[in-house]
């Protein structure tokens, strides 16, 4: 609504209200009715602001005046000028957090699992490997079958938990760790 009529001539009606009260209230001196003059004073000078533009221009240099933001802005934009723009903190992190998401992008699109999953079940197997039982010795020792499911492991689990536990009278403490390591390797597999 830049240089809008209405709003300037309800801006001048506003203003005329201010000075005649004003102008009354030093004649008669009752300065209550100045009181009443400086809500219409502000009312003018907010619809001045609004119809000569000056409003809408304040608020955009303000939302731009973030230079945080701009900085971020500006980096993001060098990083997408290449190897050769860009040499600031802001686009070397810029051009980091891209080729992050180009990559989950390519990965997800693929279909295949991220470096980081990978890793993970390398070190797990590796682990396993030297640690405990493989997949097969723990289905066999909680007598599961090969197709057992997260319910039919966790429910063998404890009936032979309860078998072998070493607070029980006939229990081994043994046995109780085999259980509990096959437990173990069956879970890193959910």
């Amino acid at each position: 609504m830049r240089d809008s009529p209405l709003l300037f001539g309800l801006a001048a009606v506003f203003a005329g209200l201010t000075t005649v009260l004003a102008v009354v209230a030093i004649v008669t001196r009752e300065f209550v009715v100045l009181g009443v003059a400086l809500p219409f004073a502000a009312t003018t000078y907010f619809m001045w602001f609004q119809a000569s533009g000056k409003l809408r221009e304040r608020v955009a240099a303000a939302t731009h005046a973030d230079g945080f933001g701009e900085r971020r802005r500006t980096a993001q934009q060098k990083a997408q000028e290449g190897a050769r723009g860009g040499r600031s903190r802001f686009a070397r992190e810029a051009r980091r957090a891209a080729e992050e998401r180009r990559r989950r992008a390519r990965f997800q699109q693929a279909g295949r699992v991220s470096d980081e999953r990978r890793r993970r079940q390398r070190q797990r197997r590796t682990v396993q490997m030297s640690d405990g039982p493989t997949r097969k010795q723990a289905l066999s020792r909680l007598g599961l079958r090969p197709d057992a499911d997260e319910d039919a492991i966790r429910a063998a689990y404890r009936e032979k938990v309860k078998d072998v536990h070493p607070d029980r009278p006939d229990g081994d403490e043994e046995a109780f760790k085999r259980v509990n390591a096959a437990y173990e390797r069956l879970k890193d597999d959910w």
